[in-house]
């Protein structure tokens, strides 16, 4: 009996022991965060391809590395992305129905990738508003071989987001279909709730110092240790999601734009020729930009910074011109319109430029920039360019960085010149002398040294770089020299009757003497006394000669960039009701006129002081009231 039950509990132990390991080889191994699936399943073709395409595009970001240069706030940008994607993973719940969204992203990556390597630099609004308005064809002369290689990487892009978008629709355990979905969305709606509190009401600060500044006292505002670390730049450039952040942008600065030319719209000056000429004309416009006129050896600069423009025999340098604002968004609405200098700091203006004054007088019109779209120093420009029957903005570099030189507009500014149209106005605006000075021209015109060509982020605000900052200034000033030649030798190898006018729209402080300031925006006489000259062709003499008379004899005249829009109408002898001949430097009936700059109020500049190395513009009364 004893052996039958030991027996009998042997057996039993067999059987559970049996059931137990059985138990075991059914136990489901551990499943994934996302869709609860098994972990291996996540290995599987499909899926795999989508998670590791969605990482390549999170890497976007950082493709600075590659090419030496760091990226700002890294650890932020990742961060942010982690939460971006569990956001949009969590709310739709599924890859396939999210990935269509994605579309922009895949096709903008071979831009994002060409800026980087060319103009150290990512997607920006003005570079969507280049691609908005370029056509095709100005696409392909402007990318020249390049365009079928970005092309080629387009088509790649969409075939990636095709065939992820495929494997997404086949890869069901990257669903998310467990409680965590509702958990993860919970949390990340009070983090949204929270941080759009903190937005709207402020952070509280220490005890010693008062809250932040916020919109509305209703609601008291959020406690220091609630607030959400969210850096809102960080996720501007955060890839693919930042890109929304720049669309928004983009957007916003054209309906802003749409606004500025509505005060316009209807305006017309109802001008033409006084007299039926029949010859071609060409009227070339150059918008010079941060060019300081004694830095011009044509106007007694030390240095041979003009040897090519000392040579041409009709051509005439304007010595006392100065701009109203030291900055190119204020000061160009006054240089191509009849916008008073007092007006300058006023968005909008409720007359068109003398593009229009040109295209009511048989002209047909180009604007051709070296320049930016949309942007901080721009935006207002943009309202005149796109009167223009030809508008094209050239620059994808931006303004500090690497960008294209002036000459990128030779090219299509001698289509312009080719084209059918008898009357021309040609507009160059040009990247010109603006900072980073070394990155205005070719290492052929890296003559003074030491320079900063070469040198990847120097420190402008450090005083210590004062000699090879003004001899990378000086070099630019004779690339400019050189382009401006190229453009005499254009217009001179045509049968044309042909004028060029070139104005800048400010200057520059170079840490003058003891001066601790650089760049523009300090009511410098530096930054207010520009250069501007004018040639005319040999035919154009012999047909307005008592107009190239008073170019002559109003060289040293007091002028202002006031000035610009009448002398040029004046110049190709157009008439308009309403016209103000004293304002044309090119009249029997011109006066000069006072003269108001931006510093410290309107100030008087010829009833003004220079005070110290930085000649700051000083009122010897008191200055006018800005209204902006």
């Amino acid at each position: 009996m004893g052996a039958y039950n030991v027996a009998d509990i042997c057996f039993q132990w067999r059987r559970q022991i049996s059931q137990h390991k059985l138990l075991l080889m059914r136990r489901p191994p551990p499943r994934s965060f996302v869709s609860g699936k098994p972990m291996r399943a996540l290995l599987r073709p499909p899926a795999l391809f989508v998670v590791l395409t969605y990482l390549l595009l999170s890497a976007v970001p950082f493709l600075p590395l590659l090419f030496g240069r760091p990226v700002e706030t890294a650890g932020q940008v990742l961060a942010i992305e982690f939460v971006a994607w569990l956001a949009i993973w969590a709310a739709f719940a599924r890859p396939a129905w999210f990935h269509w969204l994605l579309l922009p992203a895949f096709v903008l990556v071979p831009v994002e990738l060409y800026l980087q390597a060319y103009f150290n630099q990512g997607i920006s609004a003005h570079h969507l508003g280049i691609i908005a308005e370029t056509s095709p064809k100005e696409s392909m002369e402007f990318l020249g071989y390049k365009v079928w290689l970005l092309a080629g990487a387009l088509l790649a892009s969409l075939f990636w987001w095709a065939w992820s978008w495929r494997a997404a629709c086949r890869a069901p355990e990257l669903n998310w279909g467990d409680d965590s979905r509702w958990i993860t969305i919970a949390l990340l709606s009070c983090a949204l709730g929270t941080w759009m509190y903190e937005d709207r009401f402020g952070l509280e600060k220490a005890k010693a110092s008062a809250p932040t500044a916020r919109k509305s006292s209703a609601l008291p505002p959020l406690p220091a240790w609630a607030e959400v670390p969210f850096d809102a730049k960080a996720f501007a450039r955060s890839w693919p999601f930042g890109l929304s952040v720049r669309g928004q942008e983009f957007w916003k600065e054209r309906r802003y734009l749409a606004e500025l030319a509505q005060r316009s719209g209807a305006f017309s000056f109802g001008a033409q020729q006084a007299q039926a000429i029949e010859l071609p004309q060409t009227v070339v416009m150059v918008i010079g930009e941060s060019s300081r006129y004694d830095r011009w050896s044509l106007n007694g600069y030390k240095r041979e910074t003009n040897p090519l423009l000392k040579k041409e025999a009709n051509l005439v340098s304007l010595s006392n011109v100065v701009t109203a604002v030291s900055a190119t968004r204020l000061s160009v609405p006054v240089l191509v319109s009849r916008k008073p200098a007092r007006m300058s700091l006023q968005a909008g203006f409720a007359e068109k430029s003398f593009l229009t004054a040109f295209k009511e007088a048989g002209f047909k019109t180009w604007w051709l920039s070296n320049q930016m779209t949309f942007g901080q120093f721009d935006t207002p420009v943009s309202v005149f360019a796109q009167e223009a029957d030809v508008t094209q903005f050239l620059n994808l570099g931006g303004f500090s960085t690497h960008a294209s030189f002036d000459d990128i507009l030779l090219a299509p500014l001698q289509a312009a010149m080719a084209d059918a149209s008898p009357k021309k106005l040609i507009v160059l605006h040009t990247l010109g002398n603006h900072w980073n000075y070394s990155h205005r021209h070719p290492k052929d015109f890296d003559k003074w040294q030491p320079s900063l060509f070469g040198v990847a982020s120097p420190d402008y605000n450090n005083r210590a770089i004062k000699e090879p900052l003004n001899n990378s200034y000086d070099n630019s000033i004779l690339y400019t020299d050189w382009f401006l030649s190229e453009v005499i030798a254009r217009l001179k190898s045509s049968s044309h009757m042909a004028l060029m006018m070139y104005v800048s729209d400010h200057g520059q402080t170079l840490y003058d003497g003891n001066c601790g300031y650089a760049f523009h925006g300090h009511n410098t006489q530096f930054e207010f006394h520009v250069p501007a000259l004018v040639w005319y062709s040999d035919l154009y003499r012999a047909t307005h000669p008592a107009k190239v008379n008073q170019l002559i004899r109003n060289k040293r005249a007091k002028l202002a960039t006031e000035n610009v829009f009448h002398s040029l109408v004046d110049m190709a002898d157009i008439r308009y009701d309403g016209e103000q001949l004293e304002r044309s430097f090119v009249s029997r009936e011109f006066k000069q006129h006072k003269r108001y700059v931006d510093s410290y109020g309107w100030t008087d500049y010829d009833n003004a002081t220079f005070k110290g190395d930085c000649r700051e513009v000083i009122d010897r009364g008191t200055p006018l009231k800005q209204d902006k």
